[in-house]
């Protein structure tokens, strides 16, 4: 059977990760500081979406799984995924400015839950798709490198130039027009990506035989691996700090380095330039020493960077901490993804049956956690210290952004680092073929 080019996969973490992660690097500034939502129902937001994506992961998961069409498993919901995502990207942004109270609440809890969903449905698939195009460890490393690759291109784009386009190119940081504008733009270049994407690779079909296990069977069989909690605990604990300084950065930068907004290019542009040129290390160390190896290296240094990032007083000393960061960062960027590919395949050498969809989409509740907490430390803030917007900042919004970008992370990565150490990862591969099926 003709296989997938690693590029053709690969290209589509680009497209995905374009949009959510200006969500996440952007909607706090946007919704909080900006259009003046009150900091305790963003939380309250966040914590609603949490138990909702909790239900509606799985059972994507296990549709998708189960889907038969001859287009695929995952394309369908690949396509529909993409057409929500773009729309529901744009109206996030783009809301009207006389929105005031519950009004201004419910635009923002409609979209932001629209756009959560529909990147959980196409990250479930899309993920889906990794073990399945490269059973063998070496080309799925591989692949998984180059993914992350265009993941951290996209990251430049927008973490680092976002806050230049929105506050000081299309608008200011004190208006919403600038916003609006570019994510009209990364909607139309992320929906092509991700198209392209879809209909370029080669999907590897089920056995014909193989047992289909039903909704509740999958999910007790998963609740009952033991890796798939341990795992799925210590990837929290890697993406949660991470997305606390996504979505805190660019008020970090205002508030405690009191720069510019758009000076996040730089703390950002930085960091990511220095973790492409990471990851492609940390990739080959993991030919070398394995993939649980070099990952819980990487919760060592990610959970040491957020020190000197705490006594940071200026650009430089923000852009030195989140080299050492970034050398973290990169290294669960190479890894992270092969461990969970491994409690798929230790799955299906166990029960026989492919449910990559399920199984990712139980993983993705771990990493859903990371809007629930990140709501949690604004409103945490809310409380500790008084901030609750640009026009209420409380009497100390340095101390403020400090505790949320620098506190809470380095105590959730270091308890990965211990987390890491204690889990027994499964060897990677599978133990059988697949029959040979034709492709429409």
């Amino acid at each position: 059977m003709e296989t997938t080019p690693t590029w053709r996969y690969a290209i589509g973490m680009f497209g995905m990760s374009l949009p959510i992660n200006m969500i996440r690097g952007s909607m706090a500034l946007y919704w909080i500081d900006i259009q003046g939502l009150n900091a305790g129902a963003y939380a309250i937001v966040m914590a609603v979406y949490g138990i909702i994506d909790a239900i509606d992961n799985p059972v994507l998961g296990f549709l998708s799984d189960r889907t038969r069409t001859r287009f695929g498993r995952r394309k369908p919901w690949l396509v529909v995924g993409i057409t929500v995502l773009a729309a529901a990207f744009v109206a996030l942004f783009s809301a009207p400015t006389s929105l005031e109270g519950a009004q201004m609440v419910a635009w923002f809890a409609i979209f932001a839950i629209l756009c959560e969903a529909a990147d959980s449905m196409i990250a479930a698939n899309y993920g889906a798709l990794l073990p399945e195009l490269f059973p063998e460890e070496r080309r799925r490393a591989h692949a998984n490198s180059m993914r992350q690759g265009f993941q951290l291109v996209a990251l430049i784009i927008s973490l680092a130039l976002t806050p230049v386009l929105t506050t000081r190119v299309f608008g200011t940081d004190r208006t919403t027009e600038g916003f609006s504008t570019t994510a009209i733009i990364y909607a139309v270049v992320a929906a092509a990506v991700l198209l392209f994407m879809t209909f370029s690779v080669r999907e590897v079909p089920p056995a014909t035989s193989e047992h289909q296990p039903g909704f509740f069977s999958s999910i007790a069989d998963i609740v009952a691996t033991r890796t798939f909690w341990q795992v799925g605990i210590a990837s929290a604990c890697y993406l949660v700090p991470l997305g606390i300084v996504l979505a805190a950065m660019q008020l970090y930068v205002k508030y405690t380095l009191d720069l510019p907004v758009d000076r996040t290019f730089v703390i950002m542009g930085v960091v990511v330039v220095f973790a492409i040129l990471g990851i492609a290390g940390w990739t080959r160390a993991v030919t070398r020493w394995g993939a649980p190896r070099v990952w819980r290296i990487g919760y060592l240094f990610l959970a040491a960077g957020f020190i000197p990032l705490y006594f940071a007083t200026s650009l430089v000393g923000a852009v030195l901490a989140g080299l050492v960061i970034a050398v973290g960062w990169s290294a669960l960027l190479a890894t992270n993804d092969l461990i969970q590919a491994r409690i798929l395949d230790d799955d299906a050498r166990r029960h026989g049956v492919h449910r990559e969809g399920i199984f990712l989409s139980a993983f993705g509740f771990f990493g859903r956690l990371t809007g629930a907490l990140t709501g949690f430390g604004f409103w945490l803030i809310s409380v500790m210290y008084g901030y609750q917007n640009q026009d209420v900042p409380g009497d100390d919004p340095a101390g403020a952004f400090r505790f949320l970008m620098c506190v809470i992370p380095f105590v959730i990565a270091a308890l990965g680092a211990v987390i890491s150490r204690l889990i027994h990862v499964p060897e990677a591969g599978r133990t059988y073929d697949r029959e040979e099926v034709s492709l429409p």
